[in-house]
This record gives C-alpha cells, sequence and structure tokens, in this order.
C-alpha cells in the first residue's frame, strides 16, 4: 500500500499555522491560541480535496535563532520542524500578511531551499486592515513566487490554496488500508516519561522530549509495525487533575488526550515507579475503562526503584492492583524508558492484550460454565424472587460483550454482575480487557 503524500505547514511563530491546519482538515483538531510557540510536535491529519487525500502536517514555529537559545525545548521544536519539511512532499509556507515581511521569514526561507521540496507561500491574516498589495511583494522576494492571500480564521482562500497543494502533489498518492490496525495511546501525568516511551519504540526522536512538565501538548500518532501488526502509537500530553487552573493551553491539550483515549484500542497508562499510582492515575485508569478500551498498567524509571531494591516486581504488582482494585485484570509491566531496560518486555503485553480484545468464547462452553457457576453459588433472591439465567451468549467483540437473558434484569444485584464477570475471567483469558455484562428479559426478546 501506499502512503498518503504529506503536506507540511511550516513557518515562523505566531502566524496561524495551527488556525490554518483546522481550516483544510475541516475540524478543530490543533491547539490554537494567541501565544508563540504553542505547537511543540509535530500533528498530523489528513485532508481530502478534488479527490485527492494527503496528509498535512502542523508543526512548531521555525525560528532558526532557537538554536541558540539555551531553552532546549526550543532547539528541540525547531528540528522538529525541520524534520516535518523534510519528510514532506509539498511545503506550505505560511508568511504573516497583517504585520510583514519578518526577518526570520528570510531564515526560515533558506531552511526551505535547502529541502529542495515544492514550496507554496501562503500569506495569512490578509483580512487584517494592514495587509496590501505592496506587502506581497515584499513576500515573492522570498523566493517562492507570488503569495496566495488567506485568512485561516474567515476561510478566504483557503479552496485556491488547496487547488494549488493538489497541483504539487506527487502522482499516485493513496491513502494506505488501516484495517487491521492496532491504535496504542500511551496515557499519564505529566513528566512520567511518555514522549521518550514512544521515542524508545519506535527508535527515533519523534516526540520532544525535556524535563519540563508538559512538553506534549498534541496528541501525536506514530506508525510501528510490530510482528508484521501496523500499530498506531499514540503519545498525549500528560493530564493535570485540574487543567484549567494552568490555562486554556492545558485545558485543549486534556480534552485531546480524552480524545486519543476515545479513539484507541489499548491504552498504556504510565506511572513512575518511585512514586506508584496517585490520585490522577485513578482517574485515568477510570476514564480508559469508562470508555470500554484495553488497559496496560506501566512503571517506568524500573531502573531507579531497582536501585532502592526494598520491592520485588511481583510486591509492587500486588500493591498496584490493590491501589487500583477496580482495574486488578489490567497486566503490570515495568521498564525504563530512558536506559530502555526491560523495554522489550512491553509489546509482547500488548500483544496479548489485543488478543484477548478479539477474543470469543463458544457459546456452548459459556453457558455450561455459567450454569455450573450459578448451581454452586445461586444468586441472592431479594423479596424471595431470585434470578434465573435462561442463556448467555457473546455477541460482541472489541471489546468482548456478554448478554444474559434471564427472568428480570433489575433482581440483577451488582455483586452478582460482578461474581459473574469474575467467572468468566477465572476460566477464559481476558486479561487488560473490560467485560461489558448485559441482562435482558428474556420474554421480551421472544415478543421482539
Amino acid at each position: 500500500m501506499l502512503h498518503p503524500a504529506t503536506v507540511a505547514i511550516v513557518g515562523r511563530p505566531n502566524v496561524g499555522k495551527s488556525a490554518l491546519f483546522n481550516r483544510l482538515i475541516g475540524q478543530r483538531m490543533a491547539i490554537v491560541e494567541d501565544t508563540p510557540g504553542v505547537t511543540r510536535d509535530r500533528l498530523y491529519g489528513l485532508c481530502e480535496w478534488r479527490g485527492r487525500t494527503f496528509s498535512l502536517v502542523d508543526t512548531a514555529g521555525m525560528d532558526p535563532t532557537a538554536e541558540k537559545d539555551p531553552d532546549a525545548a526550543i532547539a528541540a521544536t525547531q528540528r522538529q520542524a525541520e524534520a516535518a519539511a523534510q519528510e514532506a512532499d509539498v511545503i506550505l509556507f505560511v508568511v504573516d500578511a497583517a504585520t510583514g515581511r519578518n526577518p526570520v521569514d528570510d531564515d526560515v526561507a533558506k531552511i526551505l531551499r535547502k529541502t529542495r521540496r515544492p514550496v507554496i507561500l501562503a500569506a495569512n491574516k490578509a483580512e487584517a486592515p494592514s495587509a496590501h498589495a505592496a506587502m506581497y511583494a515584499e513576500f515573492a522576494a522570498l523566493g517562492f513566487g507570488e503569495p496566495l492571500a488567506v485568512s485561516a480564521i474567515h476561510g478566504e482562500g483557503t479552496g485556491d490554496l488547496l487547488d494549488r497543494v493538489v497541483e504539487r502533489l506527487p502522482p499516485d498518492a493513496s491513502a494506505e488500508d488501516n484495517s487491521g490496525e492496532l491504535a496504542i495511546a500511551i496515557v499519564g501525568r505529566p513528566n512520567v516519561g511518555k514522549s521518550s516511551l514512544l521515542n524508545a519504540l519506535i527508535g527515533s526522536e519523534r516526540s520532544v522530549v525535556s524535563d519540563v512538565p508538559g512538553t506534549t501538548r498534541d496528541a501525536i500518532d506514530s506508525i510501528l509495525t510490530y510482528q508484521d501488526r501496523r500499530l498506531r502509537l499514540i503519545d498525549t500530553a500528560g493530564l493535570r487533575s485540574k487543567p484549567k487552573a494552568h490555562g486554556a493551553i492545558e485545558y485543549y491539550a486534556a480534552l485531546r488526550s480524552l480524545g486519543a483515549i476515545a479513539r484507541c484500542d489499548i491504552a498504556i497508562l504510565l506511572f513512575d515507579t518511585m512514586q506508584g499510582i496517585l490520585a490522577q492515575e485513578r482517574r485515568l485508569a477510570g476514564l480508559i475503562l469508562e470508555e470500554r478500551k484495553g488497559l496496560i498498567l506501566v512503571g517506568n524509571k524500573w531502573d531507579l526503584a531497582r536501585e532502592q531494591g526494598e520491592y520485588s516486581q511481583n510486591e509492587l504488582t500486588t500493591v498496584i492492583h490493590e491501589q487500583l482494585p477496580f482495574a486488578r485484570f489490567a497486566p503490570v509491566a515495568f521498564l525504563s524508558a530512558k536506559t530502555q531496560r526491560r523495554l522489550g518486555s512491553l509489546m509482547p503485553v500488548v500483544t496479548h492484550v489485543a488478543e484477548n480484545l478479539d477474543r470469543h468464547v463458544p457459546t456452548p462452553k459459556l453457558n455450561a460454565i455459567v450454569r455450573d457457576a450459578s448451581l454452586a453459588h445461586p444468586p441472592p433472591a431479594p423479596g424471595g424472587k431470585p434470578v434465573k439465567i435462561l442463556y448467555a451468549s457473546q455477541p460482541g467483540t472489541h471489546p468482548p460483550l456478554f448478554v444474559f437473558h434471564v427472568n428480570d434484569p433489575k433482581l440483577v444485584q451488582t455483586s452478582y454482575r460482578r461474581f459473574l464477570e469474575n467467572t468468566i475471567r477465572k476460566n477464559f483469558d481476558f486479561e487488560g480487557v473490560p467485560l461489558t455484562l448485559q441482562f435482558r428479559e428474556r420474554t421480551r426478546e421472544v415478543r421482539e
């Protein structure tokens, strides 16, 4: 299968790249805030226009002088934007029509010329009163032809811009078939090593890694092939307990992390082994299970914990399950993303949980086990009327869904629901997978 062509949106900070990205893909996927340097990581989205599908890449603002800045995160941000431009088939160079040509625009232009990729110059914020024809002549001097006037806020000129993009796309670009793809979200509190884990798994620097909490603000995707299976790894911004208290950028990043959980198949909940499970991990685990996603608990910085030497891996696993009693079925792995110690133990666990997501229990075997369990442990009979399980089946997988046809669903108590789930887990391997149990009245099913 051919990958879709890639178009990278680049330019100096605060020229409206993320706003243009959102306008072109037709949804608020990137974080937009009137603050330079908001976008830290590359963000990908599919765009369709005139029968062509291509991957659009939003990038951090490129400022070549950032390499002299002592803040390593700024320098890493520039490398990310340069890497996106190198990977692109077409580069969309965005400048600010409201403020005019900036010396940094010239420096960015020099970087883009070295890529030897087709470059389309777009003058954003053309709706501003300060934008005028003479200013476009200044931008034309950058060497990429006359700029196209666009307004990401109002949508003006974006159709002509997309026409120009499609004209410059390489031939025979085709969207890849994602059937059978497994999406894995890496979630956790800020600064627990999520980006470091992603980088270790894919073997290259894809996410910006920094010791400053909150470096990753958007959910970004990376593709990894493991044992002939295509995996989509989603690195997310760290979730704080009260994201609104940290400003609009943190708040929208938190929403985007929740969106990443919603669109994944399996969530890796990364926590600091030295700190253990905190309230935020419990909240995240609950959100993952509410979304009915596979769950793997991964303790990072295992090398530091081993130096302490106070607890064994089995002892720590027991403690973690005690702290997350509603997720006792989730496997626990320990590793060090930084040193890559025990990194190889993670992917077999992911594969196993993926298999369990699609596990189907034969109906005769399921009914035999449920019948024996009901006879050995009869359900409680509130008011003297007991629950009668007439039939059980598993009509759905990914995640597994079990339906119990009973005489009266209202008679099923929470304790007995939990007993039936434990019975299924005891007899079949559903490690790491939430189970959905539904109780339906059999007589109603017959009438329907």
